[in-house]
């Protein structure tokens, strides 16, 4: 899978500005069959980032997120506002 299938959208809901404000966590709508050193390397290369964390959850309706920390050098608050979340 290339990057730009991986990576559908940011996610901009109430929770997700709350984790990146309060916690530096960005928050992905993701590929369901994509596994995790795929998203990683996928952000990674997609928005010149370092990520240092990532979790992903599949939700009730079948849809998988990602949930990243990016690391102490890189801003999530940054990205968040190059993507236009902010």
């Amino acid at each position: 899978m290339s990057s730009g299938n991986i990576i559908k959208n940011p996610l901009s809901t109430e929770k997700a500005i709350h984790l990146l404000e309060e916690g530096g966590w960005l928050v992905f709508v993701v590929e369901r069959k994509a596994k995790k050193p795929e998203i990683k390397k996928a952000i990674e290369e997609m928005y010149n980032v370092k990520v240092a964390r990532l979790n992903t959850l599949i939700t009730n309706k079948g849809a998988k997120r990602a949930y990243v920390k990016l690391s102490d050098k890189d801003s999530a608050m940054d990205l968040a506002t190059r993507l236009g979340m902010m």
